[in-house]
């Protein structure tokens, strides 16, 4: 069973853990997610499309992220989030991280830091594995492309990620 640490407002460990997706967490707690850009180096970014079946967003676009497991590091986490979703490593990169936000959603027991890391990396297509349980395909998009999604509404957090397109 996946457990993450909690922290309080300051993201700060609290020394206690919850379960994956059990949403527990009082007002001023908070959990710890991870979403990973990958840059190709002809300037393009790897995004995938979250499968069908996933109950919040399917179909919708997305870069590579989740939750940051007990005991891990938020650069840990990253890069295995991006390794399982889309079979690049991005571990020998330097640290790529770019910026956190806060998330909170009272009385729902989800509240939430997000770390944003940016890899800029050469690789073939031939190089991404998209992970059939997560994603149900990827593209190598343009700056464009992914702002012409987030306008239909059909690109994940975006509004929050958006500078590190840039």
């Amino acid at each position: 069973m996946e457990m993450w640490d909690i922290y309080d407002a300051n993201k700060q460990l609290t020394g206690r853990t919850m379960k994956k997706n059990d949403w527990i967490l009082k007002d001023g707690e908070y959990h710890l997610t991870v979403l990973g850009v990958i840059k190709h180096i002809d300037g393009r970014f790897l995004i995938t499309k979250r499968v069908m079946t996933k109950s919040w967003a399917p179909g919708w676009w997305e870069v590579s992220g989740g939750g940051v497991q007990a005991g891990e590091t938020s650069h840990e986490a990253v890069c295995r989030e991006v390794f399982e979703e889309t079979g690049i490593d991005v571990s020998g990169c330097k640290d790529a991280y770019q910026f956190s936000y806060k998330r909170e959603n009272p009385g729902e027991g989800d509240n939430y830091f997000v770390d944003i890391y940016r890899f800029e990396m050469d690789f073939d297509e031939s190089d991404v594995k998209p992970q059939e349980s997560e994603t149900d395909g990827f593209m190598l998009a343009t700056v464009d492309e992914i702002k012409a999604f987030a306008e239909q509404g059909i690109f994940l957090h975006y509004d929050s990620i958006k500078k590190v397109f840039e």
